[in-house]
């Protein structure tokens, strides 16, 4: 399994965790208990720190930006792992580095993130809206840098 893909995996776990006790327990004891469970051999940590504290950081306008692009499912509706998966990929689709997370790669990793741990349908919502955003990514990037 490649590196970066077992880092998202974690990020996508300690983000999960989070989010199931209310956003009231210790993000980084979240995050460094699920470093040093699944990923202590790791070189790129701080690669996973990253995901977790930027996704969080820009939260609000992620939430707002997924809400926007699947009005079929109410936000409260979309389930935990779900919500999660796309949090991680619109945060790398729009506030990441292009050249270091291309947006196919951003895209393809939530994707298969979805596909091991979303349910049967998962992967196909994700890439649904994670597909709507990409269309109008210049847009919402230069609404964000401005």
């Amino acid at each position: 399994m490649a590196s970066r893909h077992l880092c998202r995996m974690i990020a996508l776990q300690s983000l999960y965790e989070w989010d199931f006790w209310n956003k009231e327990k210790d993000i980084d004891e979240i995050l460094e208990k699920n470093i040093r469970t699944y990923g202590e051999d790791l070189e790129e940590k701080e690669f996973i720190r990253q995901l977790v504290k930027n996704t969080i950081a820009h939260l609000d306008d992620i939430d707002k930006i997924i809400e926007k692009s699947a009005p079929e499912r109410p936000f409260d509706q979309i389930n935990i792992v779900d919500k999660n998966i796309l949090r991680l990929g619109l945060y790398e689709m729009i506030y990441a580095n292009s050249s270091d997370v291309p947006l196919k790669v951003a895209i393809n990793e939530a994707v298969e993130l979805a596909k091991n741990f979303g349910s049967d349908k998962s992967f196909s919502f994700i890439n649904g809206v994670l597909g709507t955003v990409a269309r109008s990514i210049d847009s919402i990037k230069n609404t964000k840098s401005s």
